[in-house]
């Protein structure tokens, strides 16, 4: 979403089930209604109201950091606004941004748009670069945030690090191994050879089930450890010559061409019941689903799956806090976007409902709650996870990589996998929409 983070469905639950909720990622939801959350008391006499504009459920209500905030902060309430979809969101915060009144005191920016807030709205942001330690984030995070001449415009949230969930007592009836630690090194180090391993699962897969939920899902994870996808670090478009967007389509073209997938739409109803049904076997799997599945799956999948290190670091999801410099309550903006990213505060936002930190300082501490680790066979769901965020490569982004990403996923590789469509003819169809977004 959350994106792609693009789906802003991010429900988590590493760490508390209970707290699951939709659109947490970056850039990635389904659903089309808007609401506001109010924890202010309208401002009242003395205090000065600070409002947070959102895009589905950050956690930091959730999480009791507003009411924590607050009484440390007597003088402030917070307000915050809640947008679901990303897509109605980041519109509505480029125009106020333009006309220079009308934006929250702080802002969250989704990563799939937040290349196009660096090049673009830079001199609308705070430098916040000036305002914190940005040691205490992940290198390239604060990459991701950051301007040419070095200015810092938002904060990183949560990350989305990549591991691949699956269904050991699937695997074991197609006679694949299921020790995660064995399945980690036979496709360690290429997407590649994850979809190799489909292709044994599908010689004695148990009926009525495939290797993987889509097509789609493979591409979104090989593509999003790539060095290079989208541009290149000149800021020039390169995606249709990009050795990246080459091996992860490669790769879904395989899965689309072949039996392994269930042909899937991620995010739709038929997805979820595909999780309570266990009609696949494996899901690229970043941090932010792990409760995604446990909720969609429910009591019949306890125990039953289990969480491996992908085939090579990757990030699906993360968003950052930025202060627009349009607010009358900057110092206080600044403070309190500093204090909600802060690494306690990220942890106790994982805590509640799994967003996985930007902060590396916290990672050791991080526990998932035991329900959570017992459904998913005592996987070391922490060191997993936390393992890939630190080794996840910088990546050039660009301000169109959320439309070319939808393209390629939502238009050519559906156009192979469920409207039997030839890959040159997907790639096609995915290349007219992308011409089309790129005003070519």
């Amino acid at each position: 979403m959350r994106t792609s983070i693009r789906r802003s469905q991010r429900l988590m639950a590493l760490a508390a089930v209970a707290a699951l909720a939709t659109g947490l990622l970056a850039g990635c939801a389904k659903d089309s209604d808007n609401g506001s959350s109010d924890n202010s008391d309208g401002g009242g006499k003395g205090r000065t109201t600070l409002t947070i504009g959102t895009f589905g459920v950050f956690g930091y209500k959730q999480a009791g950091l507003y009411d924590e905030y607050m009484k440390l902060h007597p003088d402030i309430s917070i307000k915050e606004n809640v947008t679901t979809r990303t897509d109605v969101y980041w519109p509505k915060v480029l125009t106020r941004l333009q006309a220079g009144s009308g934006t929250d005191d702080i802002e969250a920016i989704e990563i799939g748009n937040i290349t196009e807030a660096v090049q673009t709205q830079a001199a609308k942001f705070v430098d916040l670069g000036k305002e914190v330690d940005k040691s205490q984030w992940l290198d390239w995070k604060n990459a991701q945030a950051t301007t040419k001449d070095g200015k810092l415009i938002g904060l990183g949230t949560d990350t989305g690090p990549m591991a691949i969930c699956y269904r050991k007592d699937l695997f074991q009836k197609a006679g694949l191994p299921t020790d995660r630690d064995k399945l980690a090194a036979m496709w360690k180090g290429d997407w590649s050879k994850y979809v190799d391993l489909g292709k044994q699962y599908m010689k004695k897969a148990p009926k009525g089930t495939e290797f993987v939920d889509s097509a789609s899902s493979v591409y979104n994870a090989a593509v999003g450890g790539a060095s290079e996808r989208y541009y290149d670090k000149g800021g020039n478009v390169v995606w249709d010559r990009s050795e990246g967007v080459k091996k992860a389509w490669d790769a879904a073209m395989t899965v689309a061409t072949s039996n392994m997938s269930a042909k899937l739409k991620q995010f739709d109803p038929t997805w979820d019941q595909g999780f309570a049904n266990g009609t696949f076997a494996s899901i690229a799997c970043p941090a932010w689903m792990v409760g995604y599945i446990e909720q969609k799956s429910g009591d019949s999948g306890k125990g039953k799956w289990d969480v491996a290190p992908a085939p090579a670091a990757s990030n699906w999801g993360g968003s950052f806090l930025g202060v627009p410099t349009a607010t009358k309550h900057q110092k206080e903006a600044i403070a309190l976007a500093k204090w909600l990213t802060a690494p306690e505060q990220q942890a106790k936002v994982f805590a509640k409902q799994a967003s996985f930190p930007s902060t590396p300082s916290v990672y050791a501490s991080l526990k998932p709650q035991a329900d959570t680790t017992a459904y998913f066979s005592n996987a070391p769901l922490t060191q997993i996870f936390s393992d890939a965020a630190k080794t996840i490569p910088p990546q050039p982004l660009g301000p169109k990589d959320k439309p070319i990403d939808n393209a390629i996923s939502d238009i050519g590789i559906l156009q192979v996998e469920q409207k039997g469509k030839t890959p040159a003819q997907g790639w096609d169809a995915a290349k007219n929409e992308i011409k089309d977004v790129l005003g070519q």
